[in-house]
């Protein structure tokens, strides 16, 4: 057996407040949940983007707990890429300089397919790219 699919993927944050008004308003991602202090989850496509304090979910549940979900985090920035056909790469590349957000890098991979990189207010690096580039 293999899996079928990434249902979940998860960024460590620095500032949810920051990272739930970039994801929302920046992205166009919808709200799933928000617990203060520890997480906000958001829908893209058929999955979930996870954005958690990672200072947060260091701390083991209680033993009563009812989601007893075991310790996790990440240390430094990750990366994330959505998938985007080549228009709309163009798209939010415009969207993104809008609202003032640089493109790091915006380049073509030599077995075809665009990827532009930019980062979240927690300095993970995000991306758009075509899926020719995974050969989809």
């Amino acid at each position: 057996m293999t899996p079928s699919a990434i249902l979940e993927s998860a960024l460590y944050v620095t500032d949810l407040d920051a990272a739930e008004v970039f994801y929302r308003d920046a992205l166009g991602l919808s709200r799933i949940a928000r617990v203060d202090g520890r997480h906000v989850f958001f829908r893209c496509g058929q999955g979930v983007l996870l954005l958690f304090n990672a200072e947060a979910t260091k701390i083991p549940p209680a033993p009563e707990a009812r989601l007893p979900v075991p310790p996790h985090g990440a240390a430094g920035r990750g990366h994330l890429c959505f998938a985007a056909t080549a228009q709309e790469i163009e798209q939010w590349k415009t969207r993104l300089a809008a609202l003032g957000i640089t493109i790091e890098a915006d380049f073509e991979w030599p077995n075809g397919g665009r990827s532009i990189y930019f980062r979240d207010p927690s300095g993970n690096s995000l991306e758009f790219a075509e899926p020719r580039i995974w050969g989809f």
